[in-house]
């Protein structure tokens, strides 16, 4: 049995959320939960309450399914929208700011 979350619109480019999210695939839940809360990255922080959902929706779905037995099936990063934005130049130039959005995805099932 499989269980999902997804955080949309998050504020960090998907390169640097998906270094965090290698960090944490096929492991235990508890094992990823322990990886995440000592990791230095400030997307950790978002990523381990992707994970506590992903985890209280599959128990929501099965009142008896143990939560120490579920592992991280999929976890990945995927590109949402850019904002675009203006930075003034010299002689009247403009250059073009990126700022990056993506949607976290964490899928949880037992072994």
């Amino acid at each position: 049995m499989q269980s999902r979350a997804v955080a949309r619109f998050v504020r960090v480019s998907p390169r640097k959320a998906d270094r965090v999210l290698c960090l944490i695939r096929g492991l235990n839940v508890s094992r990823a939960q322990e990886v995440l809360a000592f990791t230095t990255r400030p997307i950790a922080r978002d990523i381990d309450k992707v994970l506590k959902s992903a985890v209280a929706n599959a128990v929501h779905k099965d009142e008896t399914l143990d939560p120490e037995t579920l592992r991280v099936k999929m976890a990945v990063a995927g590109a949402g929208p850019t904002l675009k934005r203006i930075r003034p130049r010299a002689q009247r130039r403009a250059n073009r700011i990126l700022k990056r959005t993506s949607h976290i995805t964490i899928v949880v099932g037992d072994e």
